[in-house]
């Protein structure tokens, strides 16, 4: 199997199971191996009592491109180490879109730059992700 397409049915296994990314209303625009975009649309209920959204979404997003890249060669991987910068506000309506960058894909580590944009294509903000990596299959093949 084409390393692309084992990638790619990997992340559909996972959405299939991801009733959070569901409930985000995330949708999976393009899936290669160590890497993601994805995307979604800010609703009411996603912003905080200030009236822009609540900084969990944009994590969400990103955290879910995270694992959608680090988990693609179908090798369970969880999060080690996470962290993220918000670099300007969110708002009900915006089109956010999370692309994951894979910067090193050890044997037992890997680590991931994710940059959310919004529709006008800003930077809104910054994740890193360093995941563990483990001996299991996330699918049979």
């Amino acid at each position: 199997m084409p390393k692309n397409e084992l990638a790619k049915k990997v992340v559909r296994h996972m959405m299939e199971n991801d009733f959070f990314s569901q409930w985000m209303g995330i949708e999976v625009l393009e899936i290669k191996e160590g890497y993601s975009l994805i995307k979604m649309t800010v609703r009411k209920e996603m912003v905080n009592g200030f009236g822009i959204v609540h900084g969990g979404i944009p994590f969400s997003l990103a955290d879910s491109a995270f694992a959608f890249a680090c988990n693609n060669r179908n090798i369970l991987s969880v999060a080690l180490d996470t962290s993220i910068n918000f670099i300007k506000p969110v708002n009900v309506g915006d089109v956010l879109t999370a692309e994951a960058i894979e910067l090193h894909n050890g044997r037992s580590t890997g680590l991931y730059h994710i940059n959310i944009t919004n529709q006008n294509e800003h930077l809104v903000a910054q994740f890193k992700g360093l995941c563990y990596r483990t001996d299991k299959k996330l699918i049979s093949i």
